[in-house]
């Protein structure tokens, strides 16, 4: 794909914006839970680590080499699992009460797809033998 690189970086950065969004509203506790709140103790940030793999994908995506574009497929994959483990804590149901799901919580699951599918189409320039 010709612009992998491109749309690989502009959903990282999206990625981090979504993690200072609001993910979910807690009724009970008239509480809005975001990647970097510490608001309820027991969430604690969850978004740091989307935040500094997001950053260091962002940075990959960059440098046109062979070794970055294979870390980044390996980035990526830790991303989406963190992304995917976000959305199992911030929107599980305690003590009978579900949280309301906001759709920054979407977005973040989607945009850590999107940036593990780009990471794996690199753009390489081949050099070519005489």
């Amino acid at each position: 794909m010709k612009y992998s690189q491109t749309i690989g970086v502009v959903a990282a950065l999206l990625l981090i914006i979504c993690c200072y969004l609001p993910w979910s509203y807690i009724y009970s506790q008239q509480v809005t839970v975001t990647g970097v709140n510490a608001a309820v103790l027991t969430f604690g940030r969850p978004a740091l680590t989307n935040i500094f793999v997001s950053s260091l994908m962002i940075l990959f995506f960059l440098v046109p080499k062979i070794w970055a574009k294979r870390v980044n497929v390996f980035l990526g994959a830790i991303n989406l699992a963190w992304s995917i483990r976000n959305y199992i804590v911030v929107s599980t149901c305690v003590f009978g009460e579900c949280p309301e799901k906001k759709p920054a919580l979407y977005a973040l699951v989607l945009l850590a797809v999107a940036t593990q599918l780009m990471s794996f189409f690199p753009q390489i320039p081949i050099k070519e033998k005489e």
